[in-house]
């Protein structure tokens, strides 16, 4: 019925893509495993139903603010950056699968691109308050940090910093959501650990494969002021950390997980992450950092399947 539908109002259809492709929805919906991998490995089963509706619909609609948000702060120079001959299109970037950039390419209005968020932030406060204030909170702290990230594009290399910060926020916050009084440790275990996955395998291969742009544009990203050569030791390096970080959350988790869990962990990030970046650290290849970038970006999908079969096989 409902592809019918779009069959008969195909404009609706193709408007519905553009605002799913200002929220990078297909990348926001991977991304919303790592809040999920983080209640589970935390309570070591699954919250009642109510929790789990209102959880998975407030980290939607997180995700798909926050998204949206990076390319309303970055109107501005997307535009320039199109003017001066970047790409519209997809051309193998996760992030682009839709369109890259809709209202930068003249898709969408910045109006209907600025109502597009508030409606989604707003939907994102009241869930988080009716989850547990705290996270309300710390959304509201995830959209300051991703504008302050937005603005120092052309200021400083260190946003990779704030980049890592605000994509650990989500996780963070699924934890208070299912736990007034999480383990400090635990925290500061899971920040760390997708603190380092996100600039080992995103943030810094992410910018790689637009440093031509960037340069032209005299964006100051870590690929741009620091090279190839030295960003692909920091990507590696932070993998490297990433990998025994992963092992801490699990072992302090107050559930206990067998080592065959760890393994798998540390197996999955091998594949995705540090495989990858070696091949990256040889190759200094646009296209390897590309890879990197598309594989590592479902590490935390991976993370959350494994912690889900123990769930499961405890049920």
């Amino acid at each position: 019925m409902i592809q019918i539908w779009l069959n008969k109002y195909p404009s609706f259809y193709r408007r519905l893509n553009f605002f799913l492709a200002l929220s990078r929805t297909p990348h926001g919906l991977i991304d919303m495993a790592t809040p999920v991998f983080a209640a589970l490995i935390w309570l070591g089963y699954i919250p009642s139903f109510p929790v789990v509706f209102l959880g998975l619909l407030t980290t939607f609609a997180a995700y798909t603010a926050v998204y949206a948000l990076n390319d309303i702060v970055d109107y501005r120079q997307d535009r320039q950056a199109v003017q001066q001959g970047g790409t519209c299109p997809a051309d193998g970037d996760l992030d682009a699968i839709l369109v890259r950039h809709p209202m930068a390419c003249g898709f969408l209005s910045f109006r209907e691109g600025l109502t597009w968020t508030v409606f989604w932030a707003a939907l994102t406060l009241t869930g988080a308050y009716l989850l547990n204030p705290v996270c309300l909170w710390i959304f509201a702290a995830g959209c300051a940090l991703e504008a302050i990230y937005c603005v120092l594009w052309r200021v400083s290399h260190y946003r990779t910093l704030v980049s890592g910060a605000v994509k650990t926020l989500g996780a963070v916050a699924a934890i208070f959501a299912v736990d007034p009084h999480p383990s400090a440790w635990f925290l500061i275990a899971l920040f760390l650990c997708l603190f380092f996955w996100e600039i080992g395998g995103q943030n810094i291969p992410n910018d790689w494969t637009d440093v031509e742009t960037d340069s032209r544009l005299g964006a100051k990203t870590i690929p741009v002021l620091l090279g190839t050569h030295r960003s692909s030791i920091i990507i590696l390096g932070s993998i490297l950390l990433t990998l025994p970080l992963n092992t801490a959350v699990f072992q302090l988790s107050p559930v206990q997980y067998p080592s065959i869990y760890m393994i798998a962990a540390l197996a999955a990030g091998v594949y995705l992450l540090l495989l990858p970046a070696l091949r990256l650290r040889v190759s200094m290849s646009r296209q390897d950092a590309m890879i990197l970038f598309n594989r590592g970006s479902y590490y935390p999908l991976l993370l959350m399947g494994i912690v889900l079969i123990k769930v499961m096989m405890n049920s």
